[in-house]
């Protein structure tokens, strides 16, 4: 009912940067909130910068200052600028939405496939 597609994501040299994007289609009545997670091989994934429909931003402390998060509400597409990579940030983003799809119903979790960001010392 829902898709999300990150695009974006690529290799880059320690210090530079990438601007992600995550676009919603489908079924989609209104999103709650977006949001950018990331993996990395061996570890869980973590949060890494959610916004809500009203601008409230959230950001994980290792990306604070670094990165930001944006939102274009009439596109149902959410943007992740990310400056000063380092290579610790290398992992595979993927973008969450809460979702309304039916109108008597509730807000659901969608996925993305993910996109890699790769940043080389």
């Amino acid at each position: 009912q829902v898709q999300l597609v990150e695009s974006g994501g690529g290799l880059v040299q320690a210090g530079g940067s990438l601007i992600l994007s995550c676009a919603a289609s489908g079924n989609i009545i209104h999103i709650k909130e977006m949001g950018w997670y990331r993996q990395a091989p061996g570890k869980q994934r973590e949060m890494v910068a959610t916004i809500t429909t009203g601008g409230t931003t959230i950001y994980a402390d290792s990306v604070k200052g670094r990165f930001t998060v944006s939102r274009d509400g009439a596109k149902n597409t959410m943007y992740l600028q990310t400056n000063s990579l380092r290579p610790e940030d290398s992992a595979v983003y993927y973008c969450n939405a809460l979702v309304l799809t039916d109108p008597l119903g509730r807000y659901n979790d969608y996925w993305g496939q993910g996109t890699q960001v790769t940043v080389s010392s």
